[in-house]
């Protein structure tokens, strides 16, 4: 396949993915390391499989610098956390789609064909309607559901007009060690302040598809593997879904303080623009020959166990 080019490649998912590339061909990794951590690809790094350009995706001019001579580029940048936009209102903006333009049209000013984007559940609105690749009534409710679902327009229209190969995933919560963000994270946390006592938004019914990190980064190869030309999009996620209540009993397990109390704030959803419960489907990559690995409940249990020590180091 030639040259990698990671946009986010320092992150949680993107560092995974370098795991695996370096197999394949040398990897530039593209990161401004505001999430992402330098530990991370630390391995990679240290052996020369990778390379790190330190830079900011919405600077275009340095990232048609760095994608110079590359070939497939994996565009995993994006806001980590869909709360924050709450709170700055352009940071799915410029994170989501103003980032996803500049990497087009880095893309395009470089010779670059192929790419592979980390899509959202959340582009299919509220709804717990089990979901397909073509269903699309229900528009985003969320900043970020929006800045996704804007980015893979603008790559549907950077494939006719320009000629690109695009697969795009849809992913569920993606779940797993070097997560930075997400409920588990959110709970060991408070745990590890609290100790006796775990608060939860909503009422914990809120039920979505768990994917695991390792399945998330097997699925994306695969399909740039396996896809055909062209603009392909697909859902990456397990067929089941795990509530917040299991994740948070989890949690409490795994901690040093297995006798604190859960606490639910009340509410059908954990905060404005949440989607309080999800199913995606999974039939059209598996139609291609992939599954993933892990249930919903086993990427939930497997994460937790790996952020508990990340947590709790000590205990």
């Amino acid at each position: 396949m030639g040259r990698f080019f990671v946009v986010g490649g320092a992150g949680f998912i993107g560092s995974h993915m370098v795991d695996r590339l370096v197999a394949r061909g040398p990897v530039t990794v593209y990161d401004n390391l505001s999430v992402g951590k330098r530990a991370f690809i630390e391995a990679p790094l240290a052996r020369g499989a990778a390379r790190l350009v330190e830079g900011d995706v919405l600077d275009l001019d340095r990232l048609v610098e760095a994608m110079a001579g590359h070939d497939v580029v994996v565009h995993l940048s994006a806001n980590p956390e869909a709360r924050w936009g709450l709170e700055r209102t352009r940071l799915d903006l410029e994170q989501g789609t103003i980032a996803t333009y500049n990497v087009l049209e880095a893309m395009r000013r470089t010779g670059a064909k192929r790419l592979v984007f980390s899509s959202s559940g959340t582009v299919y609105g509220d709804t717990s309607e089990e979901r397909r690749e073509a269903d699309l009534g229900n528009l985003p409710i969320s900043l970020y559901g929006a800045s996704k679902l804007a980015g893979e327009a603008l790559i549907s229209a950077f494939v006719e007009c320009f000629g690109l190969s695009a697969t795009i995933f849809r992913f569920g919560n993606v779940v797993g060690p070097r997560g930075t963000h997400g409920a588990a994270l959110d709970f060991l946390k408070k745990l590890r302040d609290r100790k006796t006592e775990l608060e939860v938004l909503g009422d914990g019914r809120q039920s979505k598809p768990y994917l695991h990190v390792s399945d998330c980064a097997d699925g994306m190869l695969f399909g740039l593997d396996h896809a055909p030309e062209g603009l392909g999009i697909y859902n990456l996620a397990p067929p089941d879904q795990t509530s917040v209540a299991r994740i948070a009993e989890m949690c409490v397990r795994a901690s040093p303080y297995p006798d604190a109390t859960i606490r639910f704030t009340g509410g059908d959803r954990g905060w404005p623009g949440d989607v309080p419960r999800s199913r995606m489907s999974p039939e059209k990559l598996a139609g291609l020959g992939f599954r993933v690995r892990h249930t919903s409940d086993e990427a939930v249990r497997m994460a937790i166990e790996a952020l508990a020590l990340e947590v709790f180091p000590k205990e």
